[in-house]
């Protein structure tokens, strides 16, 4: 996920409220309370996506994981994200009950076809009751910029470049409202940065990363490209988008040309990314997805995931989208 994590994650917190009122039932009164803090940061790191609520007077926890695209990982992180945020909950108020926690993934992108509303992890043995987690999936790419925009704030609307029906004049808009609703000059810049790292990842090949970054800097008269940080966010992931964009294009050559070919290619991004050449097991498996899964869905994960991420998801059996 790297910048895009980074980012959303920071949002998220100056606008906790808004990630919040999405995933609590129309018409509930909610009450943020706070971060998932103290002593959790001795257990689990990243726990400051948990957030403290409560609905209707009673006590809640939000927890929030962003996903690039719901892979076969996913469930395993969350089921053990939770151990984490349980055990820290039950540290910080010894003896009282832990308050019921909900997970939502809202995943950035993935298949053309709608994914289940609910994921899960089970643990128990074949045949028995259910046990494990159970989560809910907010698959953000396959809204709608409308329906983005019907969750009412600011927040939702850097998701627009990633709406199956995003378009140039669409994010115009979306710009205009950003620069409209945002508190500070700081919040707005950080507010655009999200949606250009956003457009990056283009799951649904509108292509929009140039034309919107012209459309920021001409609203914004420069502010991105003059705050140092942000900046170089910025020219790091127009390099990861324009580089995506050549690869889609040379795959989708490829694809007209021999089996061999796009295996030649896939493994030099590999190579790239790890720093050697896929050994015989990992070509095998590079061939294997790309012809059950797509070329795209491979480079995708050549892109995006870490090193020992992309080893394991190449050992993984194939499941199809």
């Amino acid at each position: 996920m790297g910048d895009a994590d980074i980012t959303l994650r920071h949002i998220a917190r100056r606008r906790p409220e808004d990630l919040a009122r999405a995933f609590v039932p129309e018409g509930h009164p909610v009450e943020v309370l706070g971060w998932v803090d103290s002593q959790v940061t001795n257990i689990e790191r990243r726990l400051d996506k948990a957030l403290r609520l409560r609905i209707n007077d009673e006590p809640r926890v939000l927890h929030v994981e962003f996903c690039y695209a719901l892979r076969d990982d996913v469930p395993d992180r969350v089921f053990e994200y939770l151990g984490f945020l349980f055990a820290a909950l039950r540290l910080e108020a010894p003896g009282e009950p832990v308050p019921p926690i909900e997970s939502v993934a809202v995943v950035l992108s993935g298949r053309k076809r709608r994914l289940p509303a609910t994921g899960k992890r089970r643990i128990a043995w074949p045949g028995r009751p259910f046990s494990g987690a159970h989560f809910r999936v907010d698959a953000v790419y396959q809204r709608t910029i409308k329906e983005l925009r019907a969750r009412g704030s600011v927040l939702w609307l850097v998701f627009a470049p990633l709406a199956r029906d995003a378009t140039a004049a669409a994010l115009r808009q979306v710009v205009a409202e950003i620069h409209a609703g945002a508190a500070t000059a700081e919040e707005r810049a950080e507010l655009y940065t999200a949606l250009l790292v956003m457009a990056t990842i283009d799951p649904w090949g509108h292509t929009l990363w140039k034309e919107l970054i012209v459309m920021v800097e001409d609203k914004e008269e420069g502010l991105l490209r003059r705050t140092p940080i942000i900046g170089e966010m910025i020219v790091e992931a127009e390099r990861r988008g324009e580089l995506r964009g050549e690869l889609r294009g040379e795959l989708r050559g490829e694809e007209r040309g021999e089996q061999k070919a796009i295996a030649a290619l896939l493994g030099r991004l590999f190579a790239r990314r790890l720093g050697r050449r896929p050994t015989p097991d990992e070509e095998r498996s590079i061939v294997e997805r790309a012809r059950a899964l797509g070329p795209g869905e491979v480079e995708d994960a050549l892109l995006d995931l870490d090193g020992e991420a992309l080893v394991r998801w190449l050992a993984e059996p194939i499941r199809p989208s």
